[in-house]
């Protein structure tokens, strides 16, 4: 069954804007799909008309403009601002919950505008959007307007967006040197996992160190973002001591408004509310804001040497499901045409109409990384991406990583070490490892296990897999 009817690709933001109009509420946007996908396999969301604006040049841009405020384009990821020197130094909340969607492959995908779009209050970037005060810039063929980030969501999964609008623009002021922000979350495991509570801070210091503003957001806790204004009225005007951070997280506590869900109960968040805002606090009571955040250089992105954008000639190419327009990709070093293919996933198209089954059908969400292949030289999960995303693209899957008759050093490594057992989840870790030592050739062990934290394994211990990769790396030059 398609999960769509028509696919368009536009390459010109008028292009996009028009469509959207023309179909108003039968379409959406799609840039990185991770949860647009998920909703339409599983019947959540019915949208017949899905309109692609990844090809659209310039929209992936981190820069701080004449304004003086950062902008970011809505077609910048997770792992492009994670790993941002401007966010990294101006934005860090963003930065830190940005490093914290989902897994590598994810973060690749997952745009903060389609995180901005898709309305969940557990989602992790707009916590820290909302402690920044953020403003988003909304486009249709009847002009732009700008609204504050407070006033953009209005329910859970609701918006002010009309059906005819993209987000076009995501801007804030850089924070200032006297400024200080963190982003923690909880989750049921430690990645890849929705936040049972997330909290964003940031406070502004004077030179005596006394708290002169104090912004502090909580996810999870109600329908939309909500800041505790009671705690960060109770902070300004004192330092940042302990007695004065115990009292403003327990103040925060009690703005919280949960409910009991699967993830965990009120009373659970309340606590969680508490201690997140207090060790916020507290990191930026020591100088120590950055927590678990990897600097840019050393940060796992799982793009390897280059990320290369196809270029599509025409204004706007339109996919139909009923086959009237081939897919036309290089996959494995060779061109293939595939026709019928519009309103499957990749991962079908890659299975059922190449027949390369190395990618394997696992939970088909982004979560267990059986799926992951390359597409344009960046590590993806072929289960989120429509097929159409590959017209123009070059996809490497694990039958094309060999070269000729000569396994991967990984491959090669996979079976010295017996780091295999059923073996259905090995091509994606092996997918993944060998794109971490492409872009480091000598990791760390925690470099390792983040490149690999996408993948899940049911059988092993996960011990044999990283020392397989450390194999590999040790035999690179």
């Amino acid at each position: 069954m398609a999960l769509w009817k028509v696919y368009y690709t536009a390459t010109h933001l008028e292009d996009a804007l028009r469509l959207l109009q023309e179909h108003a509420e039968e379409a959406r946007i799609v840039a990185g799909g991770t949860d647009l996908v998920v909703e339409m396999r599983n019947q959540v969301r019915k949208t017949p008309v899905l309109i692609d604006v990844t090809r659209i040049g310039g929209l992936d841009t981190i820069r701080q403009g004449d304004d003086g405020l950062i902008h970011l384009g809505p077609m910048v990821t997770h792992a492009q601002a994670a790993a941002s020197p401007l966010l990294q130094a101006h934005g860090l909340p963003l930065a830190q919950a940005c490093w914290w969607v989902g897994s590598p492959a994810l973060r690749n995908r997952g745009t903060i505008a389609g995180n901005i779009a898709t309305a969940s209050p557990a989602n992790d970037t707009i916590t820290a959007l909302r402690a920044l005060d953020a403003q988003i810039t909304l486009r249709s063929v009847r002009g732009s307007r700008t609204v504050p980030f407070a006033e953009f969501h209005t329910g859970v999964r609701r918006t002010v967006m009309a059906p005819d609008e993209m987000i076009v623009d995501i801007a804030f002021a850089p924070l200032s040197e006297h400024q200080h922000g963190a982003y923690l979350k909880l989750g049921l495991r430690r990645v890849v996992t929705i936040a049972v509570v997330n909290v964003a801070v940031v406070v502004e210091l004077a030179d005596d160190g006394t708290v002169t503003e104090a912004r502090i957001a909580l996810g999870s806790v109600a329908p939309t973002i909500i800041r505790a204004p009671e705690a960060e009225a109770f902070l300004v005007g004192k330092p940042l001591s302990d007695e004065s951070i115990a009292q403003a997280a327990q103040l925060a506590s009690e703005a919280a408004r949960p409910i009991d869900d699967v993830r965990g109960t009120a009373w659970f968040r309340n606590e969680e509310v508490d201690a997140l805002t207090r060790r916020c606090l507290e990191a930026i009571q020591a100088g120590q804001e950055r927590l678990d955040l990897p600097d840019p250089e050393q940060m796992v992105k799982l793009w390897g040497r280059t990320r290369r954008w196809p270029h599509l000639s025409g204004p706007t190419i339109a996919h139909h499901a009923d086959g009237d327009e081939p897919i036309q990709c290089v996959v494995n070093g060779k061109t293939v045409t595939v026709q019928g293919a519009n309103g499957k996933t990749l991962l079908h198209m890659l299975r059922d109409d190449l027949g390369l089954t190395g990618a394997k059908p696992g939970c088909e969400e982004g979560e267990c990384g059986a799926c992951t292949i390359w597409l344009d030289g960046i590590t993806t999960l072929a289960c989120l991406t429509p097929a159409p995303r590959a017209h123009g693209a070059r996809i490497t899957t694990v039958e094309g990583l060999a070269d000729g008759e000569s396994l991967h050093p990984v491959q090669e490594a996979f079976i010295e070490e017996d780091a295999v057992q059923c073996g259905y989840c090995t091509p994606g870790f092996v997918m993944s490892a060998a794109k971490l030592l492409e872009e480091i050739p000598h990791p760390s062990r925690e470099q390792i296990k983040t490149a690999l934290s996408g993948n899940i394994c049911r059988c092993t211990g996960y011990y044999k897999i990283v020392k397989a990769v450390e194999n590999a790396a040790g035999k690179s030059k």
